[in-house]
């Protein structure tokens, strides 16, 4: 597994952490509970995921909600949510990062982590967004 793959899943259980029990922002980018340390590159892009998205939440929640269709983000699973919000902010604020990577990524950690169905919810909620126009 690669070290970016690997980062999208730390960041996506570290959110996931955050949105179940609020620990301190310092033990959600700890990774301690990953059971071999992860290499440098993989821990400053996990980083980077979990302090943009928590930074950015609100925005990022927004664009979630308005591409929801016939479901309430009240719904969301924990696990799709952590999902969607770390890879929105992919989406939006790492240009560098060519859509259809985060997209595919997000779908795979769907397949992994999700429901039988999730990584069809997750993946045609980010289709949406990133065919939105930006705004």
């Amino acid at each position: 597994m690669g070290s970016r793959r690997q980062a999208r899943i730390c960041a996506f259980q570290s959110l996931y952490a955050w949105e179940e029990s609020k620990p301190p922002f310092n033990e959600l980018l700890n990774f301690a509970w990953l059971e071999t340390e992860p290499g440098e590159a993989t821990r400053e892009f996990a980083s980077l995921l979990v302090i943009g998205t928590v930074e950015n939440i609100e925005s990022i929640d927004k664009r979630i909600k308005k591409h929801l269709e016939k479901w309430s983000f009240e719904r969301l699973s924990k696990v799709d949510l952590a999902n969607l919000r770390t890879s929105v902010y992919a989406l939006i604020f790492l240009q560098d990062i060519p859509p259809s990577v985060t997209i595919d990524e997000a779908v795979e950690i769907a397949k992994a982590f999700g429901s039988d169905e999730s990584y069809r919810f997750i993946n045609g909620v980010l289709d949406g967004i990133n065919k939105a126009p930006l705004s």
